[in-house]
């Protein structure tokens, strides 16, 4: 990228990215990026969520325009950059089976949690990390167009593959560390999982240390020590002997199968006073049903369940 060393050759690489999706002469585009880049947050549409654990959850989806731009930065500067293989999320290919698998069956769980994992990701991170590689002002460009207040924004195409790019050498000393000390380690997002027979406070202290190296820090409260006569849980499953979904997930769906197949649909939802569309419920349900095979394809029980709601979708047309 030292090539892109005068404002010509700087504006000539950012026109070939093809940033937006409508036509604009060369001066209109710049000008427009610019524009953009310097008024971030007019540019963000700002919800909340429930999280499962109680509270809220902060999203900030970009509008239409904002947007378009992120994911052409995304598919164009940042999907192919390198990434640890103990990454779990955000690339094409992961699965949350895959993350669980190197834990399964070990005798001690380790899950530790990055407190305020996306807001602590700031524009220092972002400039000196992953856009390093550019000239200045296009590194300052693009820092800014993927940053919200100076932090990474839930909700942005593109910060998915930067908290990758930013964690890749902590994953790395972490994973090299763990593989001296046979243990097994991955992280999806800011879960880290540690699993095998270890003390968990010299981990819990590792971590620590190399995560201040990065100005993060453990939660606290989400520190967990799970040993193997307890239900352990990886992202939601379930990796005693085998890898499965939790019991409790499995027979929510053994529940609402039995009342549909007993009352049908449309009663069914009468009794439970759900004012959700046939069509849209019984898509949700399908949807729980491909989670529990995608984690254990060989479950015939919830094969027969796919069927029957492929049955029942198909007649509801």
């Amino acid at each position: 990228m030292q090539k892109y060393e005068t404002k010509e050759a700087n504006e000539a690489f950012l026109l070939s990215l093809s940033l937006f999706n409508e036509n604009l002469d060369a001066k209109e585009y710049i000008k427009k990026l610019y524009a953009i880049s310097n008024q971030i947050k007019d540019n963000y549409f700002i919800f909340k969520i429930p999280k499962k654990s109680g509270g809220t959850r902060t999203i900030y989806a970009p509008n239409y325009t904002l947007k378009y731009i992120q994911k052409q930065i995304s598919e164009k500067l940042l999907k192919e950059r390198y990434i640890s293989k103990y990454a779990k999320a955000y690339y094409k290919g992961a699965t949350l089976k895959e993350n669980a698998l190197v834990h399964k069956n070990k005798a001690v769980l380790l899950k530790l949690d990055i407190e305020n994992f996306f807001e602590n990701i700031t524009f220092s991170h972002v400039y000196e990390e992953v856009f390093y590689i550019y000239p200045e002002n296009v590194r300052v460009l693009f820092t800014n167009l993927c940053l919200y207040d100076d932090y990474l924004p839930q909700g942005a195409p593109t910060s998915p593959y930067i908290s990758n790019i930013i964690m890749r050498d902590f994953d790395e000393k972490i994973g090299k560390w763990c593989l001296q000390k046979k243990i097994s380690y991955t992280r999806y997002s800011d879960d880290l999982t540690f699993s095998g027979d270890f003390e968990p406070n010299e981990v819990i202290k590792k971590v620590k240390e190399e995560l201040f190296k990065k100005h993060f820090k453990i939660n606290k409260k989400k520190i967990h020590v799970i040993k193997n006569h307890s239900q352990q849980r990886v992202t939601g499953v379930v990796v005693n002997k085998k890898i499965q979904v939790s019991k409790s997930y499995r027979k929510e769906i053994r529940k609402e199968m039995y009342y549909i197949k007993k009352y049908g649909i449309e009663s069914h939802l009468e009794k439970i006073h759900s004012q959700t569309k046939p069509q849209k419920y019984l898509q949700s349900l399908s949807g729980k049903i491909s989670y529990v095979l995608m984690i254990n394809k060989e479950d015939k029980e919830f094969q027969r369940y796919k069927q029957e709601i492929d049955k029942i979708k198909k007649q509801k047309r």
